[in-house]
């Protein structure tokens, strides 16, 4: 039974589950044989399989788990590891949690929410993980595109610039620029009501051990409570960022 619209797709996760599952390699006829799958199509997801070092085979053609799989393994243990140390190190400071505060990843042009500590008071925005917003409006994908020249970060948008979601919303590259080169000065970026009105959020980014940003979070305030809190918020934020970079091997020595 199809589980998913793309029935390869289907095929291909049948195959690798059965070749995780066997106690010994196994040759592409036994696999067709066993899963009662066409030899030709077999023959064609295994090929793709072993392109992309999914898979790898023997001299004797019998098929084994590739190293690829340790990228993605790599990829997800780092992204759970960033989550966990979020939540852990956010409660050593008081400051943040009178605040909602926000975890995410850039995916291409766009932020996803990956976890949020909620403040006691609603802001009338809904931080879900999984949620996605543009990258170039909101304070953590701010923060992360920072760290990226701006030939790179125009390609994430085919050099055409996102249509604002609120009157304050930046509107092309070269405001963008301006706002990253501040950013890098100051390792704090703004939302200044550009994904919501009357919401601001201070951002920052975090980076692992090879020293890329991997993550930002961002602390978000009605309008009325951001000049009272900015100065202060923005120094614990670093210092979160900064223990959480630490607990991720980065130097900022190095």
């Amino acid at each position: 039974m199809s589980t998913t619209a793309v029935p390869a797709l289907d095929k291909t996760f049948q195959i690798l589950d059965l070749i995780t599952d066997s106690t010994q390699p196994l040759t592409a006829a036994h696999i067709a044989k066993e899963l009662e799958l066409p030899r030709s199509s077999t023959h064609n997801i295994l090929q793709s399989l072993l392109t992309k070092h999914v898979i790898y085979k023997d001299i004797d053609n019998r098929f084994y788990l590739g190293s690829y799989l340790m990228y993605w393994a790599g990829k997800y243990e780092q992204q759970q590891g960033v989550i966990q140390l979020f939540k852990d190190l956010i409660v050593q400071y008081p400051i943040l949690l009178q605040h909602t505060v926000t975890l995410s990843k850039l995916d291409l042009g766009e932020v996803v929410f990956l976890a949020c500590h909620e403040a006691p008071a609603p802001l009338g925005f809904t931080f879900r993980a999984g949620v996605r917003v543009p990258a170039v409006f909101s304070a953590t994908g701010k923060a992360m595109l920072s760290t990226l020249p701006l030939q790179t970060i125009e390609s994430l948008y085919d050099g055409i610039f996102p249509k604002s979601l609120t009157p304050s919303g930046v509107t092309n590259f070269a405001t963008l620029a301006s706002e990253l080169t501040a950013i890098h000065q100051s390792r704090i970026s703004l939302d200044d009501g550009q994904l919501r009105e009357g919401m601001y959020c201070l951002g920052t980014y975090i980076r692992n051990a090879s020293g890329h940003a991997i993550a930002g979070m961002a602390v978000s305030f009605l309008q009325a409570e951001y000049e009272a809190n900015r100065s202060e918020v923005s120094a614990v934020l670093i210092e979160l960022a900064e223990q959480i970079e630490q607990r991720l091997g980065f130097n900022p020595t190095l």
